[in-house]
């Protein structure tokens, strides 16, 4: 039987929270044994107020000792006030003795970080979160485009659904492969749902007042055409290294980079439609397809037959 304690905080998600125990309670019911044992703990042993329910919990941080796996459901995108609150679970998080495994929840991984417990080790967390992630903890080996990365007995999964592969795969690894596909297909869940990097935008956001709006949209309007630094330097009316200053700040791209995003971005549109690979290629700008094809799985981590055949089956 293998141990979990669920670690529950002011920050706790309550639907990452009550997700990882319907598919551990539902294995169990499932598999008509107890093969998971769950427990809630809190820093101080009380019940922990999340603002619109309360969570009964089990014990403190002493109950989770002899647990085999330590989860941290997620803890929300405010991780000042996450690390400020949990400040006593860091050291405990590092004293983890060898044996015992330790599961973050989407972004619960700043929480492993803060503790010292991932440095140099691979880890994911939602997308959303990797800049300032990788900015906080740069000794940090972040695989943002996983949906759950697995390091030693470090465990960590990306994104909210994400947090179910990553309780799929414990099901998995003590259950039997049978017992975690009978509980994906109770919850209407697809396993083979790719990386965590299609998910997330191509293109960032573009600022108020950008001094590059007229550009960008210059951009999205031309991108099927040749376009080189100079044309782009001329079209602002600046010089090619003024111009790739202003690109940096701007966006956080090289002129380049976001011209290859807002292709693919376009070609993302044009795959729902019929059109071959070969004219979608030459209609956003590539002179072949396997150039395409390369560039798309790189940035959108799948291929464009993948991509096209996911959105026809959706």
């Amino acid at each position: 039987m293998l141990k979990i304690a669920l670690y529950v905080c002011p920050q706790t998600v309550c639907s990452s929270l009550s997700l990882a125990m319907d598919a551990f309670t539902l294995a169990n019911r499932l598999a008509a044994q107890r093969l998971f044992a769950l427990t809630r703990v809190s820093l101080d042993g009380e019940a922990v107020d999340l603002g619109f329910a309360q969570i009964q919990v089990d014990g403190d941080l002493r109950l989770a000792e002899d647990a085999d796996v330590v989860l941290l459901p997620a803890s929300g995108s405010a991780i000042d006030s996450t690390l400020a609150t949990n400040s006593a679970l860091l050291p405990w998080l590092a004293q983890r003795p060898a044996q015992q495994q330790l599961a973050s929840l989407c972004s619960s991984a700043v929480l492993l970080a803060a503790a010292g417990v991932l440095d140099g080790r691979r880890v994911t967390t939602h997308w959303v979160l990797a800049s300032q992630f990788r900015q906080r903890f740069p000794l940090v080996n972040l695989q943002i485009e996983q949906l759950v990365c697995e390091d030693g007995r470090l465990l960590s999964s990306g994104g909210a659904h994400a947090g179910l592969d990553l309780c799929l795969h414990l099901i998995r690894q003590h259950g039997g492969e049978a017992l975690a596909q009978q509980v994906a297909n109770a919850l209407v869940f697809d396993t083979a749902r790719g990386n965590q990097s299609r998910f997330a935008p191509l293109l960032p956001p573009t600022r108020a007042n950008c001094p590059l709006a007229p550009l960008l949209q210059w951009l999205h309007n031309h991108h099927g055409e040749h376009i080189d630094m100079p044309r782009l330097a001329a079209q602002a009316n600046c010089s090619s290294r003024t111009l790739l200053r202003r690109f940096k700040t701007s966006t956080g791209l090289t002129p380049n980079d976001y011209l290859q995003r807002v292709r693919i971005s376009a070609a993302q549109r044009a795959l729902r439609g019929s059109k071959s690979l070969e004219q979608i290629a030459a209609q956003v700008g590539y002179a072949d397809r396997a150039t395409f094809a390369k560039l798309f799985k790189q940035l959108c981590g799948e291929s464009p037959g993948t991509f096209r055949k996911r959105l026809q089956a959706g």
